[in-house]
């Protein structure tokens, strides 16, 4: 039998009658889908429902195991047992018809290997049906025996069909290689194994599993393969049946130069493509910022360098890798490979408990993530189209990531700083992230793309590299969340500016009209000096040197600015080495994330004041980086001016892209928006609870992001008013998050974010169920040392207007630091005519040194309580408010500092007058039994306390003397029971 016996071509009048056509590639894709999804769904599905005990075996639980073996995951309980099961099925059609298009398109004649590929595939196949369907909890030998058989007819299927794949072909090659890792495997998992069965090693079976995942793994790969074979195969559905049309093959020897017209259709590309990679884009944005997140974890905790920020350098040397030929022809011919390790690397990350450990597994999956961008890169640079589309699918990723954030307050809801109990969707991001990965876009290399070109007309590498540098820097400081820039120019009440809600739309319309615009027209319209220097270099001024509603006008012009550049920045790098230039690239970039850090951290790093508060230097080196790829550019621009980058498809494509991100950050918008006004927890009392915390950047002891239990405390402190100090998170190295927007949506409070991230601080915040009425920034005098933010606003607390200062003191080092800023608080308090109280981190010990500045006539402020001597940094101070109580909460995980809360009630105008202000200010206590209930503490934090917070120092809260305005003293008590006798006489 030939081959054209076994297939034929049909002909030209049957044709006019097909109802409806399709290529036989369809079938593997879908045979590839259903596969991967069944199993994915249901480790999706069970780490969600029962991930502790699907991780549970025979010897040990978590934490000792940490992943679920297959067999526990599709097969030990329900829903994920029918998800997988349910999916499986569907797979049946597809896996049988690849069978039959496998042995039409492998067949040979006078060849018996296409028969016993046919024969074991499908007893394999029914196999694969047994030990699905009967898994090791229904009956353990029959699913050990299907198993078995399954392995053993899985090797005369992959040799079969690997000698039957044309050579040379790329299938053949993707085959062997599949095949030998899917053996390759066994030898490992037999070995876990035997550790977790015969020696009980904690931890095995979680090593076995990933093993065992990477079989299923393999073996799906393995048959992907086959949709190179069916390409050649189209499938009619006429009135006359089902029949095959065939096309000629053509060997890849043979195939045209990609300068011929036949090649140019391999510049098309379909709208699952873009999808894939808008996915891929958010998923290496996700880890890309991620890594310089996690690394902030251990100088926080060292107070200086640690040594674990090396990490960052991974962003320049992983480039590096592709300068080797046979690694960089792999990654460019198999873009999953590294997109499958970004995902489990950088966002399975959150599975790693250990921080060291966390981190270490963020810096694996950042190293693939950089490799993926530049190996795609390479293999679609020759491509115009695809390649303007992948550019677009780039920046575009930013503003998902972005959208996501706004949507989750400013946390990526699958960082590996998240998980299930503080609003992280890893899990729905591992899933989605994989599948995107499976599926990224293949492109077939020109030689250019395998080589790359040592010369470039009229261009320079070193200046594309410096481009890219500026570009992504500034792409990953400003636009990842719409938030960072908002806070920029934040001046506080009365609101004259936006805030992260009421900016973010502007910022993303931003984005997608940039991203519009490019797709639409040839980038040469972005590259004259004209529009970067007014454009670019005009609304970065105006960003840098304005605030309110005219400061963020310039933050709008920049965003659109650097997102309109992108296929400038992009253009300028064709043609060059991809391991040099990217090298280069990120190297530059990595030099200004380093800066970006140094001009607020300069009291803890070398040469730190070389930069200390030089944001200008920053925002303006960024932005003349850029220029240098615009010339680059503009130097190859008749190169470039001939290719055809923009079509309708790619416009298309875009709009529908940008459609569904505006939906859905209206949306959000929508929900997010305040439409009710905010009500204090003891309104009937007419008292407040005020508190102070230091909250280390939102980043608890194990490196989880730490706002869900920050707002939980909050609530169930019932705090009316609270100083959050350490809480400038919106810049590079925080995550440009900003985890005041959670706790105060949650609990229902105005929010101040205090000086922005541009004004080098370390941050303070204050959070209020009372209506701000107005507030100022100050920094206080630092001529050494780190700068000392405060907050000094006005609230309408019951209708009286009460000042609140909220202040962080400088580090203990700078004695004249703190000296100096002492004199400063005591002024703003000692100008204030109203009602003050001061929630503070005055680094200084009771009754001691500067305590007597902030505690003074000048000031007029009390202490809270000045017999508690076991103070360092956080204080209390007020003046005409009666206090009630004062207590202090210990943090349990959630920072490295404790809660400080007291509670106060208003005083009238007698109470003013009253000569006697000691009885509302000194320290007579008394117990708990004489106040009224709706005035007492929190009883949930007595004793034992919940989750680790409880009433600490003292044995219970510091409640104070029997007031005036509360109940009568015992002399008016019997005097009224001599008048009561009297009158009933």
């Amino acid at each position: 039998m030939s081959d054209k016996e076994v297939t034929k071509t049909v002909p030209e009048d049957e044709k006019k009658s097909t109802i409806f056509t399709f290529n036989a590639s369809a079938i593997s894709h879908l045979h590839t889908l259903f596969a991967s999804s069944s199993f994915l769904a249901a480790l999706a599905v069970g780490s969600y429902l029962h991930y502790y005990k699907i991780v549970q075996n025979s010897s040990y639980g978590y934490p000792d195991e940490w992943f679920p073996s297959v067999s526990a995951t599709i097969g030990d309980r329900y829903p994920e047992r029918s998800v997988f099961q349910i999916i499986i099925a569907l797979t049946a059609g597809p896996r049988f018809l690849l069978l039959i298009f496998n042995f039409i398109s492998l067949y040979r004649k006078n060849s018996y290997l296409p028969y016993i590929a046919l024969i074991a595939g499908t007893l394999r196949t029914f196999t694969a049906g047994g030990w699905m369907y009967i898994t090791s909890t229904d009956d353990h030998d029959a699913h050990d025996v299907f198993m078995i058989s399954y392995m053993v007819l899985t090797i005369p299927w992959t040799v079969c069909t690997t000698l039957l794949s044309p050579k040379p072909s790329p299938q053949r090659t993707a085959r062997f290689y599949s095949a030998v890792a899917f053996f390759s495997t066994i030898a490992p998992l037999i070995y876990w194994f035997i550790q977790h069965k015969v020696h009980v090693v904690a931890g095995a079976y979680s090593v076995y599993a990933y093993f065992e995942w990477g079989l299923i793994f393999f073996d799906i790969l393995f048959d992907a393969w086959s949709a190179y074979d069916f390409l050649n195969i189209d499938i009619l559905i006429s009135g006359k049946g089902i029949q095959l049309d065939t096309k000629p093959n053509v060997k890849p020897a043979e195939s045209p130069a990609p300068e011929t017209k036949k090649a140019a259709t391999t510049d098309e590309f379909t709208d699952f493509e873009v999808v894939f990679n808008l996915i891929n884009s958010y998923v290496y944005w996700t880890v890309a910022t991620a890594l310089i997140l996690c690394i902030w974890y251990f100088p926080l905790w060292h107070m200086g360098i640690s040594g674990y920020e090396a990490a960052i350098l991974v962003f320049f040397l992983a480039p590096l890798v592709l300068l080797v030929p046979f690694i960089r022809n792999i990654f460019i011919a198999y873009p999953s490979i590294a997109r499958t390790l970004t995902v489990l690397f950088g966002i399975g990350a959150y599975k790693v408990p250990d921080p060291e450990q966390r981190l270490l597994t963020i810096t694996a999956g950042t190293v693939f993530g950089v490799i993926s961008v530049v190996s795609e890169f390479a293999a679609v640079r020759n491509y115009p189209k695809k390649f303007n589309s992948y550019v677009s699918t780039f920046i575009l990723g930013a503003l998902a990531t972005s959208i996501f954030k706004f949507m989750f307050y400013s946390n990526n809801p699958i960082w590996p700083i998240m998980h299930k109990e503080n609003g992280g969707y890893n899990g729905t991001g591992i899933f989605l992230g994989l599948l995107a990965a499976f599926f990224t876009p293949k492109e077939k290399p020109t030689p250019k793309d395998l080589k790359a070109t040592k010369t470039s007309p009229g261009g320079s590498l070193l200046l594309a590299a410096i481009g890219f540098g500026g570009y992504y820097f500034s792409i990953q400081s400003y636009l990842t969340d719409s938030g960072t820039l908002a806070l920029w120019t934040w001046e506080g009440y009365p609101i004259k500016g936006p805030t992260p809600i009421t900016g973010a739309l502007l910022h993303f319309a931003a984005i997608i009209l940039a991203v519009v615009i490019s797709a639409k027209l040839h980038p040469n319209l972005f590259s004259g000096w004209g529009y970067n220097i007014i454009v670019g270099g005009g609304s970065a001024f105006v960003l840098y040197s304005f605030g309110n509603w005219l400061g963020y006008a310039g933050a709008v012009g920049y965003t659109f600015y650097l997102a309109s550049i992108s296929p400038i920045i992009w253009n300028s790098l064709r043609g060059y080495n991809i391991g040099g230039v990217f090298f280069l690239g990120f190297f530059l970039s990595i030099v200004l994330s380093l800066a970006s850090v140094w001009i607020v951290a300069y009291a803890f790093v070398p040469g730190g004041p070389l930069l200390r508060e030089r944001t200008d230097i920053v925002l303006g080196s960024s932005f003349a980086a850029i220029l240098p790829g615009v010339l680059n550019f503009r130097l190859r621009s008749d190169e470039v001016a001939k290719v055809k980058f923009s079509s309708c498809k790619i416009l298309r494509q875009t709009l529908t892209i940008v459609t569904a991100l505006s939906a859905l950050a209206i949306a959000v918008f929508v929900k997010r928006y305040p439409t009710e006004p905010f009500r204090p927890y003891n309104e009937d009392s007419k008292s407040f609870t005020a508190g102070i915390w230091c909250v280390h950047f939102g980043l608890d002891n194990d490196m989880w992001s730490s706002e869900t239990r920050m707002a939980n405390l909050i609530k169930e402190a019932e705090l009316d008013i609270v100083g959050l100090l350490e809480s400038d998170t919106q810049r590079l190295i925080g995550g440009n998050r900003d985890f005041t927007q959670k706790i105060a949506e949650d609990l229902g409070m105005y929010v101040d974010y205090g000086p922005g991230p541009n004004k080098h601080t370390w941050g303070a915040a204050l959070l209020s169920k009372f209506p701000i009425i107005e507030s100022t920034h100050h920094l206080l005098p630092s001529p050494v040392g780190e700068l000392a933010p405060a907050i000094h606003a006005t609230l309408d607390i019951y209708g009286e207007l009460v000042d609140v200062v909220v202040f962080h003191s400088g580090q203990e080092e700078d004695v004249e630091d703190r000296r100096l800023q002492s004199l400063g608080i005591q002024e703003i308090m000692g100008k204030s005519t109203r009602p003050l109280v001061l929630l503070s981190y005055l680094v200084t010990e009771p009754l001691k040194g500067n305590y007597n500045t902030y505690v003074s006539e000048e000031s007029r402020v009390y202490d809270i309580d000045s017999t508690d001597w076991d103070r360092w940094c956080e204080y209390i101070l007020f003046r005409e408010l009666k206090k009630v109580a004062y207590a202090r909460i210990s943090r349990s995980t959630i920072t490295d500092t404790e809660l400080q809360i007291a509670k106060f009630k208003l005083m009238n105008d007698d109470e003013k007058r009253d000569d006697d202000l000691e009885f509302y200010y000194g320290n007579n206590f008394v117990n708990e039994d004489v106040i009224d209930e709706n005035l007492r503490m929190p009883q949930l934090f007595r004793g034992d306390g919940v989750r680790g917070h409880r009433y600490h120092v003292f044995d219970e809260p510091r409640y104070f003397a029997q007031e005036k305005w509360q109940t009568e003293s015992p002399q008016q008590e019997e005097q009224g029971e001599q008048e009561q006798e009297h009158d009933s006489e």
